[in-house]
């Protein structure tokens, strides 16, 4: 559990990220000579990060705590409704497809044992042993919920640790300091005896209850909390050292929003790590989730891929909110999205609805074994293709590769696969898992159009060996500075260098000149690195501005990903900054491919960066959960308030689809306008002026340059965060 904060605020400052940096120093050299006996030792590995052998794969399960945050929390954490959620799982079918884990999330416990050990909520759970046995006997397993530290009531009644001579007093930090993210507790100090005998004597009491599972929960660093005194890694460490004395597989996840920094504290002592926060609404909005949060996983999983397997435990998504109809928030395409992005990460599939009412649809998706084939496989995928059409794909070592295609847009996309990008020549044939089909054979490519917010999943068999293109390598030392951009050492950067405040005003900019021999369309990989979302406004040329949304847990660990440009043949200017919001640091740029790489065809317009009148004018700013990072207010109530796109090009005169993504609490209208015709009125809802939603209308649009005005004349308007125009002739 976990209270969900802004966005991309996590270190954002300069005396914060000395602070870090500092930490980080005491800690490279152990976790580099960890990193390399982890590579070097599958077996001193999976003695250590994967604890009792527990996790060779992803766990599928339940867990309470997203039904926890829309209905009351008396409901789902008592004793009836986990026997029911237990026996749903095994007459549903979800037993015989694999998923087994019953986990009670933070409000099973109630008070301590003379011993400082926490007990369960007697209240809800009456008869809780028999429940575990209950449980077992469905073929199941259960998960508690446990916070860092020592409690400040077992601190104040100075309680013995049981089967040794100290107390609760003799093993917390002084001067006493809060023992987690959150603020709950004191910390314990591990150098101190008592210590690892208290938390020891905590893992055996639930060891002998039957426990198989220990979510541990606002875990610093991370959890985003930017208070770096706050240290866990040694909490974790002798929770782990606790689990494997007493003799029980007893399953260990991390959480939450975990500083990939520590990544090898966090694979050495746990069979899994959360990489972001919460996905769910936790009132933000009436259902468990909403599509913005299942795309915040996209932006994040990039830079945590090489981090995942076997040997080093799993990335762990959240909960996977699918089946339980409309409480889901999503919808059934954005359903089948997710799990295939789940299972492509080979992500822990913790369902977080009411498995006694699972959707026929749910199951549909659930039961589907060839897709948990992929999340099970132990190939973790990797993004080959970025942007707003990814494009996921795990190599599993015999010539076959899962390939994940997906949608960002709100609008029906084509999205294409050249097999080369992919290190082959073609396709011997493709299986459509979703839907149990052979597709047979594709040479060169594979293009399919993709429903909004929509993905595809296939096996492939592949022919042939492609070459790896050639490549030219910009380091950051090689673009020109403009504003207060900087040039700064980077130890950890293949450049030795990183440009960072490249943002935050128009004129903070960097730009790389590219020289290439021909005219098309390349590969332009990023290497970048951030702590949480950040965006960088791209543009090639004076062309049109290319929109790249990331986020990752590290502001020192480079991350890649790869998007299609169009250059010029000749010297191109390719310009990286933010005019309003903060992008990532950034360490090189890579240029490949033959000019004749798949282009997608649609173009994003945010709305910060277009023409604003009036009190739009000066309400451009930060948004974490938007596109470009920021996103536009105080727009209508007058004439004069307006957002324009002054140039919005396309190639054919025709019907287009444009998606808006707007934010409003109840209901607002846009007038939208284009090239000075009669404006339309959009009538709108929602729930929130933090969390974009999407909606999609047909505009008239002639070729080459248009203009597209939104305003509101007489009452206030959504906020806008940004428009996409569709590829002509796409629906």
């Amino acid at each position: 559990m976990a209270t969900t904060l802004p966005l991309g605020t996590r270190c954002v400052s300069e005396p914060c990220k000395s602070r870090r940096r500092l930490l980080l120093q005491k800690r490279h050299l152990r976790s580099l000579v960890a990193a390399f006996l982890l590579a070097l030792s599958f077996s001193a590995v999976s003695a250590v990060a994967q604890v009792n052998g527990l996790g060779a794969k992803p766990y599928l399960g339940w867990s309470t705590y997203s039904e926890q945050t829309i209905v009351p929390s008396s409901t789902v954490m008592n004793e009836q409704n986990i026997l029911a959620q237990s026996d749903a799982m095994r007459s549903s079918g979800l037993g015989a497809h694999g998923f087994r884990y019953i986990n009670l999330d933070a409000g099973w416990s109630g008070d301590s044992d003379a011993y400082g050990r926490t007990l369960w909520n007697t209240t809800e759970f009456p008869h809780f042993l028999d429940m575990i046995q209950h449980i077992h006997a469905n073929g199941q397993k259960v998960g508690i919920y446990l916070l860092p530290g020592l409690g400040t009531s077992v601190y104040s009644s100075n309680l013995p640790i049981y089967g040794t001579q100290y107390h609760a007093q003799d093993i917390a930090v002084m001067p006493l300091t809060i023992g987690n993210g959150f603020g709950y507790g004191y910390k314990i100090d591990f150098t101190k005896p008592g210590a690892q005998e208290y938390i020891n004597s905590i893992v055996n009491l639930y060891a002998s209850w039957g426990i198989d599972f220990i979510k541990m929960d606002s875990v610093t660093p991370g959890s985003y909390n930017d208070n770096l005194n706050i240290d866990n890694i040694p909490d974790v460490q002798a929770m782990s050292k606790a689990i494997q004395q007493s003799g029980r597989p007893i399953w260990l996840t991390l959480s939450w929003a975990l500083d990939e920094d520590y990544l090898s504290d966090w694979q050495q002592n746990s069979n899994a790590r959360r990489i972001e926060g919460d996905v769910e609404c936790e009132g933000d909005c009436p259902n468990l989730t909403e599509w913005q949060r299942i795309l915040l996983r996209f932006y994040d999983l990039i830079g945590w891929e090489n981090a995942s397997g076997p040997t080093v435990g799993w990335n762990d998504l959240d909960s996977l909110e699918v089946g339980n109809g409309t409480t889901d928030g999503i919808t059934d395409t954005e359903q089948q999205t997710a799990m295939t992005l789940w299972a492509m990460a080979n992500a822990p599939l913790s369902l977080g609805g009411d498995l006694t009412k699972l959707t026929s649809y749910g199951k549909k998706l659930l039961f589907n074994d060839e897709v948990l084939a992929v999340d099970q496989s132990g190939h973790p995928a990797k993004q080959v293709t970025g942007g707003f059409t990814p494009i996921w794909v795990s190599n599993l070592g015999n010539g076959s590769y899962y390939v994940a295609i997906f949608n960002l847009n709100a609008f029906p996309t084509r999205v294409t696969v050249d097999w080369k990008d992919l290190g082959f020549l073609g396709a011997f044939g493709i299986r459509d898992l979703w839907n149990h089909a052979e597709l047979g054979p594709s040479f060169q490519s594979f293009a399919d159009v993709l429903p909004g917010h929509g993905a595809h999943l296939f096996r492939v068999t592949a022919a042939g060996h492609s070459p790896a293109p050639p490549t030219q390598i910009y380091g950051a030392e090689t673009a020109t500075l403009f504003g207060s951009a900087q040039l700064s050492p980077c130890s950890t950067c293949a450049s030795g260098n990183k440009l960072t405040y490249l943002g935050i005003g128009a004129a903070n900019y960097a730009i790389f000149n590219v020289t290439v021999k021909k005219a098309g369309v390349y590969r332009m990989e990023v290497d970048s690195m951030t702590t949480g979302t950040r965006s960088f406004i791209i543009n090639v040329n004076d062309g049109p501005d290319i929109t790249l949304n990331l986020s990752g847990g590290s502001s020192n660990l480079p991350f890649p990903t790869t998007i299609p440009v169009r250059l010029n043949k000749g010297t191109n200017s390719i310009q990286f900054g933010n005019p309003t919001s903060y992008p990532p640091d950034m360490d090189r740029i890579l240029i490949s491919g033959d000019g004749n790489e798949p282009y997608p065809g649609f173009t994003v317009y945010e709305a910060e960066n277009a023409t604003l009148g009036g009190a739009a004018a000066s309400s451009a700013g930060f948004c974490g959960n938007c596109s470009g990072l920021a996103s536009v207010g105080n727009l209508g109530g007058n004439p004069q308030s307006t957002v324009t796109f002054n140039d919005v090009n396309v190639p054919v005169t025709g019907t287009y689809q444009m998606e808006i993504d707007y934010m409003t609490q109840g209901q607002r209208s846009f007038f939208v306008s284009v090239n000075g015709n009669t404006a339309q009125e959009l009538d709108l809802n929602g729930y929130s002026f933090g969390t974009p939603t999407s909606t999609v209308i047909q505009v008239q649009l002639h070729s080459g340059s248009n203009q597209i005005e939104f305003s509101n004349p007489s009452n206030y308007a959504p906020n806008l965060d940004s428009i996409i125009i569709s590829p002509p002739r796409m629906f």
